[in-house]
Formats: C-alpha cells, structure tokens, sequence
C-alpha cells in the first residue's frame, strides 16, 4: 500500500510531511514500516507533537537551573490498532526503537516515542473531549491509514470541564505518590532498602504521571523514569533540579532507582544501601513539592480562562 494512499476519512487532518526535510520524511516512512511489522494490527499511524506543527528541535544545549541538559525533540507517534495491545505494547514498542536505531548516532539521532490506542478507545476518547486525543486530531499528521476505520468527531471541552477532569486525576495520581513514600517509610524503619527502592520508584512515578495529566489529560502508561521525565519536560524545566544526572554518582542513583521496579522485586541480589536510600528519599519528596506546585500553577491558569472567558474552549 502506498504511503499516503486510502486517506479520505482523515478529512479534517494533515496527510503531508513535505515541509519536513528529506531525512526527517525517510525516518518516518522507515518507522512507519517497522510499526506495520511489529504491529500487524496497525489501522492507523498519526505523528503528532513538535514534529506535526514544524516547531520540532534538532539539538539544544543549555543550563536548566544550573545542570547543562541537551534537548532533541522525538518523533512523537499515536498508532492506532484494532485491538488493544495490553502487555505486548511496551515489547513492540521497545522492539520498533530498538530496530529503528541501529547503525544510527545514537547521542544526535530522534528517536521514536510510540503510544498506542485501540480504535475504540480513541473514538470513546474522542467523543468525550479528551484533550491530549482531540490536539492529536486537529494538529496531527496521518502517516498511514489502512481505510478500515473512521475517527468520531472531536467534542470541544471548555475550560471547567477540563479543570474538572485535572483535578480529577491529581485527586487520584498526587495522594497515591504519597502513600508510596509512606510505605517506604515503613520499609527504611525495617532496614528493608530493596523494598524501600521499590516504594520510592513508585512514587516517583505517580508523581510524574500527575503532571500530563492536570496539563493535557493524557495519562502515560510507561514505568521508565527517564522517559517520563523527557515527557514531563513540556510542562516545565524545573525537574532537572530533583534528578540532574551532570555526575557519575547522580547517574548510579537515578538508575538505582529506575531498576528498582523490577529488580527489587525480583532480583533477590539486587543491593541497595542506607546511604541509597538516604540519597534518594529527599529528591523524591522534593519532587512531590515541585509537582504540587506546578500543578496548582495549572489549576490558576484554568481558573483564569475561566474568568477571562466563561464559555471558552479548548
């Protein structure tokens, strides 16, 4: 099937890449093909994101709160399929990276970050207003479409709405964090420091997750620290200071911890120290300070657009 063939239900979306250079079109038609091989049950491929709107960044350098960061924008893809994958989605999505970056720089190369929906829970998203879905719609590319579905059409939420669904998810994801380093609490009392690692991943994991989702509704599935953090990166800069990584020591702890949601589990080796956890324990609270602050930040921008404009939409 040709790359842009069968796109007439796609309407109300973008279906070229040609503003795009040569070598950004040749990634995408490369990962397009991969996705359609690991993902035999793809019915649709949408780019979003930086590379969508033309605002994408090739390789920025700069000191965020003092920790020099490189930033390069990823290929941000939706690949819709029939059914929904459920635990094979991380396997084939690792499996799709993985393949794309061989034989690649891989310091200077974007790389893919790949979600995936089943069609009917997109529609239901869709119907709903669910604005991290609608923003994918009305602002992304369609890179493939097999021809065997049609997208509902987008409802528009106003500005309570959408602060209702943020507080929503805060009230869910923001308490849960909390309770995670209650528990390891009562793990570092019991000298259990494997345990303790595991209960503080998790709650650096709830944590990031409440950030997408009071500024965009979207809830990330993923359990990988690092990848959350890159997607927490467009709602603000100020987490470089909680894990900076800019010694070999920041980086031992910061993978400690990210292992430690598997390892700490089923690694019955797997050595973590007081002085670890000591380490860790007060960049994981000062993380949940930054999150509550930057997310009741949001909630006054909602009430504002609320006041500015009572019926206004997303």
């Amino acid at each position: 099937m040709c790359f842009w063939q069968n796109l007439p239900k796609f309407v109300s979306m973008n279906s070229t890449m040609e503003f795009l250079p040569e070598r950004k079109q040749a990634d995408l038609r490369e990962l397009v093909s991969l996705i359609r091989e690991e993902i035999p049950d793809t019915v649709m491929v949408i780019l979003y994101g930086s590379y969508a709107r033309g605002t994408y960044v090739e390789c920025d350098e700069r000191r965020d709160f003092g920790v020099k960061t490189y930033y390069i924008s990823d290929y941000d893809l939706l690949v819709v399929t029939n059914r929904r994958l459920g635990n094979r989605e991380s396997t084939a999505t690792k499996r799709i990276a993985e393949r794309f970056m061989q034989g690649k720089d891989a310091e200077f190369q974007t790389r893919p970050q790949i979600i995936t929906e089943s069609i009917a829970k997109l529609n239901h998203a869709l119907s709903e207003g669910r604005y991290f879905y609608v923003e994918i719609v009305n602002g992304g590319i369609v890179l493939y479409d097999s021809g065997k579905h049609e997208l509902a059409a987008p409802r528009s939420l106003d500005f309570c709405e959408i602060k209702e669904m943020a507080q929503e998810y805060y009230a869910v994801k923001y308490p849960r964090a909390h309770r995670f380093l209650r528990y390891a609490q009562v793990a570092y009392n019991d000298e259990e420091y494997a345990d303790c690692s595991f209960f503080l991943h998790q709650a650096t994991e709830y944590f990031l997750k409440s950030i997408p989702l009071v500024y965009a509704l979207y809830g990330y599935k993923e359990h990988e620290l690092g990848y959350l953090l890159e997607k927490c990166k467009a709602c603000t800069l100020e987490l470089a200071a909680v894990f900076p990584q800019d010694t070999p020591e920041e980086k031992r702890l910061f993978e400690l911890l990210q292992r430690a949601y598997v390892e700490a589990r089923y690694n019955d080796t797997f050595e973590v120290t007081k002085a670890d956890i000591d380490a860790l324990r007060p960049k994981v609270e000062l993380l949940g300070r930054i999150v509550e602050k930057i997310c009741r930040e949001r909630f006054a921008y909602y009430d504002r657009k609320i006041a500015d404009s009572p019926a206004a939409t997303v």
